[in-house]
This record gives structure tokens, C-alpha cells and sequence, in this order.
């Protein structure tokens, strides 16, 4: 099967202006992350997948693309991102990048072309205009923003968006095409067909210079009005089953993971996977605990991993079951944390908190995406600036997810030599904040353990992406088989929890700390959590 390797991955995140600045500038940059390969290879993971590498203005931290075929020079250039690919496949480390599919910067010479025109392009529009605004009005994705966009140029009318502003969405067409609207293209006219072809050969373009595949921002965003009794996207889909069928051929190793869950429309899967958000509701029932503010469209509930213990797991189990309920096999990533909105430690979760949410994390049966800093704890900071476009929300910045990486306790913590105005956010500011240097020398420290998650599922195939995940109690503590050889158990509270389990005689506790084991149950301090092999 094309992409089988997925299953078996663990992916690392690095938001790259924010791991490892090799020039000085105060901004993270790839021959930065080529001289933290040691550190990124001795996590056990397998795939980086790196946030937007692509030039841009920048307006969106690089989700506003003005050359999909050009690395950001504030990165680097074309040559260095071969050279990760390169050096990180010698450790047998697969890179994934982001590609923003459904919309480009402003700046972006196909838009600067439309908006400088008298009137639609002869080839077709590469973006969705309108001389008279129609009668309804369309959505932004930024609550209490409009969807149309004046025109700042010569062209006369407005341009539809996705996000903000400066990130005019790119035409795929629509599925109703009325006489009152004629600014509305079917999906196969030429416009949409443009586009349709152009992904094409962004991801042939980077495929064949090593890439091992992309995770797709806003991917089913493409056809506006395509919506059916199953939230649809049909004919969004439709565009990526027709790529995935090319990949299978042109690239048949190459992986396409969206963000977010693929819808089911019953023609077949454009996707490879699926991927639980930091921001959607499986993720958001087990981790948000309101420390880096409140999403606006997520539920108010208390995070099953909370120290208090009021939580459940009922909302990730039933978007497990639905996610696997068409192919038990389809992989599903959930990661520690995203660029999005929080961390893993976001207050008020203690440090000594994370060892049960990691050990969840590296062997429910998900993909793990652990993003870079929670294999030391990082911290998520409040109280941070707007830097290029994080308050999207007045009720959250992600500015607090993305701040530098603490590699040590030298300036910086060894994330710069800039002068510490001149960094890309600030770094932690508390003296006991932790460092990968540090915690390199405490055997009982976060990153340790990370390590021994990831060495624990490499060797042990019922702890990875392909055993069945049966859950035991999906209370306090959170107890679950993977298989029919390993029991894990999980206490996110800081009161002890007991569970009654058959099978236990002569389990043997491979990994965890707070676990006592009888016969026919189990007992978990606070925050405890273990991995048994059953006899």
C-alpha cells in the first residue's frame, strides 16, 4: 500500500523560525535544524514535518505563500532544504512539508497579474472575483470578518479570501453555477483546471527533490459551495482522490495527510490519514485545559488530562471509533501539541504531569506527532505579541506555542547569538526553564523519557500504529490493550485510581512509575502511569 510507512511513524514538528538560528538573525533557519540532527535522530522519531518553508511575506507566518517553488530566504535556500532532505534520510528520518493549498499571498505574482488586469483572465482566473458583490454574504474562517475583499488594485470589484485578507483563495470552482453569479466557475473550467494541474507540480517538484510527502493546510477549503449531508466536500475530494491516483504512480511512496479529519463521502479517500487537531474536539476533550485562553468554537468541558480528574474520554473515543470505522487500518495522527494553539505544559499542567499524557500519546495506537520543545516541556508563554499574524482570535495567541527552542543555558538558551530584541518572540524568561542540555544529564527527566517511549514502541509492534486498541476503562485511570500482550494505564489526577483488569498474573512493568500491580487489578498514584507486558 502506498504510504504503508506512515503507519508506523513518529513525526516531529519543528516550526522552523522558532529551532535553531545558525546565522544570527534571530530567526530559526534550516541549516540550523541540519546542525540539530543529532538531537532530532537520538528522539527515536522517523519524519520531520516542517510549518511553511516557502517564500512569503509573511503577513501568516508563511501560510501566505508568494512562491511554492522557493524557500523563504529568511530559511535559506532550495539547496539547504535538499540537503536536510539528504542528511536527515541518511538517519532514516523522512521529511514532510506544509502545502497551503487553498489560498496564496497577495503578493504572489498570479494574484499581482489578476489585480493589475482590466477583467478575467483569458487562461481562466487562478482566483475567484466579483464585480457586484452578491446578495449573500460568504464566510471568512476569521470570526466577525467578511469573505470579500475590496479590490487595492486596479481590477474593479472584490476577491474572496480564506483568512486574512492578505490571502486571497485560490478558484477551484463550484459545484452550482447560477446565471445571477457569473463569477462562479465550474469546477472543470479553466481556471479551477489551472489550479488542479498546479498542485500537481508543486508536489511533483518537491517529491523529486526527496521529499517524503505534505500535510495540506485547509484542505478541504478548495470548493466553496461543496457541502452534502455529510458536511461533503465531494467534489473537494474528487481533487484529491484524482492526485492521490497520480501519486500512486508518479510517487507511490509519497504520503498526503490534511488538516484536520477527511470527510466521508463514499467515493474512497483523497487522504492517507487523519489528523486529530490540537484544535478540534478529540484533542481539545483530552488537553485543553483554558491556559492559553479559550477557542471560540470549542466545547467549554473540563480536560480529561487535568490534575483535578473531572474530564472524560468520550469525545476522543467516539471520534476514534468514527475515524476508523470505514478502514481499521487508516493511520490517525494526534500530536502532543501543534503551532496553533497551545502545549502540552500549558499552565496550570505541572511538569510532573506530562509522563502520563506522553505515555497516551506514543502508544494509544494514533500516529504521534510530538512538536518541537515537549520533549522537554517546554511552556506555553501568555502575554505575548502579535508576531506575524498569531492573534487570529481575541481569545488566544499562538505566539505562546512558538516561542525559541531551549537547547542550553548559554544567551538565548542557545537558540541565537542575536541580541535578545531581535529574536522572533522572547524566550522563556524563568531561570528553572527547562533545556534539552540540562535535562541530557537527569535520567528522570522529560526528555528521557520521550526517548524511552519511542525506543519502547520501535521494538514492541503491539504498542505501534497497526495492533488493535481495545479500551479497558475509559475512567480514572484511563486503562486500555493494545493487542493481546501489553496492557497501558494512564492517571492524569493527582489522586490515586485503581481498575479492576483480568489477566494481570505475572504482567511485568516494562515502563512507568506509580503502578502496582495484583493479580487482577490495578493501583495508580497520581500522575502515574505504566506499560505492562502481559504473562
Amino acid at each position: 500500500m502506498a504510504g504503508d510507512w506512515l503507519r508506523d511513524a513518529i513525526v516531529y514538528e519543528i516550526y522552523p523560525q522558532s529551532f535553531a538560528d545558525s546565522d544570527g538573525d534571530g530567526i530559526g533557519d534550516l541549516r540550523g535544524v541540519i546542525e540539530r540532527l543529532d538531537h532530532i535522530e537520538s528522539l527515536g522519531v522517523d519524519t520531520i514535518w516542517f510549518n511553511p518553508c516557502f517564500a512569503s511575506p509573511f503577513v501568516d507566518a508563511g501560510y501566505d505563500v508568494s512562491d511554492y517553488l522557493q524557500v523563504a530566504p529568511r530559511y535559506g535556500t532550495n539547496d539547504d532544504l535538499v540537503e536536510l532532505v539528504d542528511r536527515a534520510r541518511e538517519r532514516g528520518i523522512r521529511v514532510l512539508l506544509d502545502l497551503v493549498a487553498g489560498h496564496t499571498s497577495i503578493e504572489h505574482p498570479w494574484f499581482q497579474a489578476e489585480l493589475h488586469a482590466d477583467g478575467p483572465s483569458p487562461d481562466g482566473d487562478r482566483y475567484v472575483w466579483c464585480e457586484e458583490l452578491p446578495a449573500w454574504e460568504w464566510d471568512s474562517t476569521v470570526p466577525g470578518t467578511p469573505g470579500w475583499v475590496p479590490s487595492p488594485g486596479p481590477r474593479p470589484g472584490w476577491y474572496l479570501k480564506n483568512f486574512y485578507d492578505e490571502q486571497p483563495a485560490l478558484n477551484f470552482g463550484w459545484t452550482a453555477t447560477p446565471e445571477g453569479e457569473p463569477w462562479r466557475d465550474g469546477v472543470d473550467d479553466p481556471g479551477p483546471t489551472r489550479n488542479k494541474e498546479m498542485l500537481r507540480e508543486v508536489l511533483d517538484f518537491w517529491l523529486s527533490k526527496g521529499v517524503a510527502g505534505f500535510r495540506v493546510d485547509m484542505a478541504f477549503s478548495l470548493v466553496k459551495d461543496d457541502r452534502g449531508k455529510n458536511a461533503g466536500t465531494v467534489a473537494t475530494t474528487q481533487i484529491w482522490r484524482d492526485l492521490r491516483a497520480w501519486l500512486a504512480s508518479a510517487h507511490p511512496d509519497a504520503v498526503l495527510i490534511p488538516e484536520g479529519k477527511e470527510p466521508r463521502t463514499g467515493l474512497g479517500a483523497g487522504f492517507d490519514a487523519d489528523f486529530f487537531l490540537v484544535i478540534h474536539a478529540e484533542h481539545a476533550s483530552l488537553f485543553d485545559n483554558k491556559g492559553a485562553g479559550v477557542l471560540p468554537f470549542q466545547r467549554t468541558g473540563e480536560a480529561f488530562f487535568h490534575a483535578d480528574g473531572r474530564g472524560t474520554t468520550r469525545t476522543f473515543l467516539d471520534g476514534w471509533a468514527a475515524a476508523k470505522a470505514d478502514d481499521p487500518a487508516r493511520p490517525v495522527l494526534l500530536g502532543s501539541a501543534d503551532h496553533d494553539f497551545s502545549r502540552l505544559r500549558t499552565d496550570p499542567r505541572a511538569p510532573e504531569e506530562l509522563g502520563a499524557a506522553l505515555t497516551f500519546l506514543f502508544t494509544w495506537g494514533t500516529v504521534p506527532s510530538l512538536y518541537y520543545g515537549d520533549e522537554i516541556g517546554m511552556r506555553y508563554l501568555p502575554g505575548l505579541p502579535d508576531v506575524e499574524g498569531s492573534i487570529c482570535n481575541p481569545g488566544y495567541n499562538r505566539s505562546g506555542c512558538r516561542t525559541p527552542m531551549q537547547w542550553d543555558d548559554s544567551p538565548n538558551a542557545g537558540f541565537s547569538t542575536a541580541a535578545p530584541e531581535d529574536l522572533y518572540l522572547p524566550i522563556d524568561p524563568v531561570p528553572d526553564r527547562p533545556t534539552v542540555s540540562a535535562q541530557e544529564q537527569d535520567p528522570g527527566s522529560t526528555l528521557h523519557l520521550v526517548r524511552r517511549l519511542a525506543a519502547l514502541r520501535r521494538s514492541t509492534p503491539a504498542l505501534g500504529g497497526r495492533a488493535p486498541t481495545t479500551v479497558l476503562h475509559e475512567g480514572y485511570p484511563f486503562t486500555w490493550r493494545r493487542g493481546d500482550s501489553h496492557v497501558v494505564v494512564v492517571n492524569p489526577r493527582r489522586e490515586p485510581a485503581e481498575v479492576d483488569v483480568d489477566g494481570l498474573a505475572g504482567a511485568r512493568l516494562l515502563l512507568g512509575q506509580g503502578v502496582d500491580v495484583a493479580a487482577g487489578s490495578l493501583r495508580v498514584d497520581g500522575f502515574g502511569y505504566g506499560v505492562l507486558e502481559l504473562a
